[in-house]
């Protein structure tokens, strides 16, 4: 299953109460798999069929592929200088 570390928990949660999203929602990460990638946005909730995780109140929805895709990995979250975040994955050891 996919974790996240102390930045991404953190990021998450600020994004999610910056954009006014609902308690129920969180970023949701989808896998597009023709084209070899993942689209992530701000989502009021989940979709039927998404696996949820939730770490100390930071919520990501996946998609089925993006679910597989990412199973044994872990997401982390940096905010540079103008605000930009970005995503990274690795995999567990």
């Amino acid at each position: 299953m996919l974790t996240m570390t102390e930045n991404a928990i953190l990021v998450i949660r600020d994004l999610a109460n910056q954009q006014d999203v609902a308690e129920a929602g969180g970023l949701r990460i989808a896998a597009d798999t023709d084209a070899g990638s993942l689209s992530i946005e701000l989502v009021e909730q989940p979709i039927q069929g998404d696996q949820v995780v939730d770490n100390q109140g930071a919520r990501i929805f996946l998609d089925a592929d993006a679910a597989e895709l990412l199973n044994d990995t872990s997401v982390d979250a940096t905010v540079d200088d103008e605000g930009i975040v970005q995503f990274g994955f690795t995999e567990k050891e």
